[in-house]
């Protein structure tokens, strides 16, 4: 509209009338007189509006790049059922869950720090649950930034971990709680501050080097192994895949012992590691038939030269 109005006073009747553009308007001999800014402020006015209704609905996602090649902030959303509430990549549920990871978060920390402070030694609990709440949203960050296709509510992979996943947390949570009634079991084979400096590093680190692995592997990574390949799935070997040959197993392996090296638990600890080294140690066999299935000499040749980190899994 804006464009339209400049036009019409600016014409003529008779260049209207005939078809012709008008003639050039003589400049202003008057150094001093304000020059006329209508279509330059029309244009950008116009470049403004490519955010109406009549701009174009639709986004090109550039995978490699993982940005939107273009951007438009007011574009109708096509309708898609997977929103929904009760759809896969439900809204509400994401909000839901993102909201409630941030507010245990944010609380845990601050009691982590005011127990740790006023030495009680309870700030272990807090303090598992912060770990617990950043890799469950990280989980899901990571996935939703590098690997739109694949992201999904349950990326935060918070009701979707199994059976054993769970137990194993409720497990450990007991453990602290049980040790806070027993001071000699609780400070057996803990040496504050070193121990306390081990589980920090190790569940930090480890948790970093998983979510460099999410988001170097983009579209390739998979929560679940896949059985049948993709016409992009690619054999990932560059970056952190070029030290470890599963660095995101890797990263998950030592960030729940760091976990339980952090807080004290010994029971858990032992528990963690035989069942986690188990469940690995199959997952890995399994894993690799499939992807030599998929990419042939060139993982055979991948697996010779990358270890996977984890003690005793060639």
């Amino acid at each position: 509209m804006a464009r339209k109005s400049a036009s019409s006073s600016a014409t003529p009747s008779t260049a209207a009338s005939n078809g012709h553009p008008p003639p050039p308007t003589p400049a202003n001999d008057d150094p001093t007189a304000p020059t006329s800014t209508t279509h330059d402020h029309a244009s950008s006015t116009s470049d403004d509006d490519d955010d109406s209704d009549t701009a174009p609905t639709t986004y090109h996602y550039d995978f490699a790049n993982s940005r939107f090649q273009t951007r438009y902030r007011n574009a109708p959303v096509p309708y898609d059922p997977s929103l929904l509430p009760a759809g896969s990549r439900s809204l509400s549920s994401i909000g839901t869950q993102a909201f409630s990871l941030g507010v245990v978060f944010a609380f845990t920390l601050c009691a982590t720090a005011w127990l740790a402070n006023e030495n009680y030694t309870i700030w272990r609990l807090p303090a598992f649950f912060t770990c617990l709440s950043s890799f469950h949203f990280l989980e899901y960050w990571t996935t939703a930034t590098y690997n739109v296709p694949n992201c999904r509510a349950e990326s935060f992979i918070i009701f979707s971990n199994g059976y054993a996943y769970n137990t194993a947390h409720a497990l450990a949570t007991l453990e602290i709680i049980t040790s806070a009634f027993f001071p000699a079991y609780r400070a057996f084979l803990v040496y504050p501050p070193y121990t306390i400096a081990v589980g920090v590093f190790l569940s930090i680190g480890a948790q970093i080097i998983r979510s460099i692995a999410m988001a170097t592997a983009g579209t390739n990574f998979n929560h679940t192994p896949v059985q049948t390949r993709k016409a992009d799935h690619e054999l990932v070997t560059k970056g952190i895949y070029g030290w470890l040959r599963h660095p995101s197993y890797f990263g998950f392996f030592w960030w729940a012992l760091g976990t339980q090296v952090l807080v004290g638990n010994k029971m858990c600890l032992f528990g963690y590691l035989i069942v986690l080294w188990t469940f690995f140690h199959r997952r890995i066999i399994a894993e690799e038939k499939t992807l030599m299935a998929f990419f042939g000499k060139d993982y055979e040749d991948f697996r010779k030269r990358t270890p996977t980190g984890i003690p005793f899994i060639r």
